[in-house]
């Protein structure tokens, strides 16, 4: 209850029985809350603020392992990596070894590094980063040093580039190994014939080797039995007589045929001439073109220098071993300068057939020819 006082008596505030000039006393409450505030806020900031606790320098991050005595001597190794210029190398890999304690790393963005509790003693420290050749340091730690390592300057590391390629008497030598693989039916030699599109020219020692493998082949020898054989009961070259003395001499004069041209027109003049005694099958454009082709390869040929020129390999082939032939012939048989171009005419002849078989018949029943590519 609120008493109607004079002026002079102030108010009474609910319960309470002082009057302070007419305020009650809350007021005197809110007046000192006022007054006590500012003097808080201004306590709080003249207060000074707590220091935080300092860190510790920040060195690389490290995985060390063995062990470190407790209470051993240690020190602190530190540094910077840079190239010859001068320029810091970050992120470079770094393996400290103290007899068999270890510890690695990798340098920060400005290139130091640094290692805090390394053991006293004799130090090995290795740098390796990318683009750069690896350098190895030593040195010797003191108990308690902080070893300031001079500038660690690492190198441009040098690439030997080594092109490893075959030589073109290499690559031939593989692709003569191929045609020795070449057997019609599986059988019958065709080692003559090239269907790589790339083939390389063959040097003097790969066309003596190629001669001397197709002249002494076993199929050669049967062959020159059958031919002798038909000779034989056609009492051709009469002059060789019946029996088995007949038969040999017709052997050995169609072996000689067979043996003397090939090594005189597929290895002497090709090496004296620098030409290349096989058949380099075509394969593509139309029947005229490759009948026409194949005929004409009894007449030209390739160059060492992958030209097209006359074939004088084969044609001075043809004439060597046509007059050799006079010298086993019988001489009935004998016809001098006759039966030596007849012989060389005989040798085109069958080169220019030899040449229409292979384009369109021997490839496909040549197993080892099948997946060849034609040269175009």
């Amino acid at each position: 209850m609120v008493s109607k006082l004079g002026p002079e008596r102030g108010r009474r505030c609910g319960e309470c029985t002082d009057n302070v000039h007419g305020m009650g006393c809350h007021r005197i409450l809110l007046r000192a809350l006022a007054a006590t505030v500012p003097l808080v806020l201004a306590l709080t900031i003249s207060s000074p603020a707590q220091s935080q606790p300092s860190l510790p320098p920040v060195s690389i991050e490290a995985a060390q392992s063995g062990p470190i005595s407790s209470g051993a001597p240690t020190g602190t190794i530190s540094g910077a990596i840079v190239d010859r210029d001068g320029a810091a190398i970050p992120n470079t890999g770094i393996v400290l070894k103290v007899g068999d304690f270890s510890a690695h790393g990798v340098s920060d963005g400005d290139g130091t590094f640094m290692f805090e509790n390394v053991p006293a003693g004799s130090f090995e420290i290795t740098f390796s980063a990318s683009g750069f050749a690896n350098l190895q340091q030593t040195g010797v730690l003191h108990p308690g040093e902080r070893d300031i390592l001079p500038p660690v300057q690492l190198v441009v590391a040098t690439t030997v580039e080594v092109n490893v390629t075959q030589t073109r008497e290499e690559i031939a030598e593989e692709q003569i190994h191929v045609q020795e693989k070449q057997r019609i039916f599986g059988v019958i030699p065709n080692y003559y014939v090239s269907y790589d599109p790339e083939a390389q020219p063959l040097n003097s020692r790969q066309k003596l080797e190629l001669g001397w493998k197709f002249t002494f082949n076993p199929v050669a020898f049967g062959i020159a039995g059958v031919i002798a054989g038909v000779q034989q009961a056609n009492n051709s070259f009469s002059g060789y007589g019946q029996g088995v003395e007949g038969y040999a001499k017709r052997f050995g004069a169609s072996y000689a045929d067979f043996a003397s041209g090939t090594i005189l027109g597929n290895v002497v003049f090709p090496v004296l001439l620098k030409q290349d005694p096989r058949y380099f099958y075509k394969g593509t454009g139309s029947r005229k073109s490759r009948l026409l082709y194949a005929l004409a390869n009894a007449v030209i040929c390739k160059g060492d220098d992958g030209h097209w020129q006359p074939n004088y390999s084969s044609i001075m082939g043809s004439l060597a071993a046509g007059g050799l032939s006079n010298l086993y012939y019988p001489a009935a048989n004998r016809n001098g300068v006759g039966l030596t171009f007849e012989n060389t005419l005989i040798g085109i002849g069958a080169s220019a057939a030899a040449g229409v078989v292979q384009e369109f018949f021997i490839r496909k029943v040549t197993p080892h020819a099948q997946d060849a590519q034609p040269s175009h």
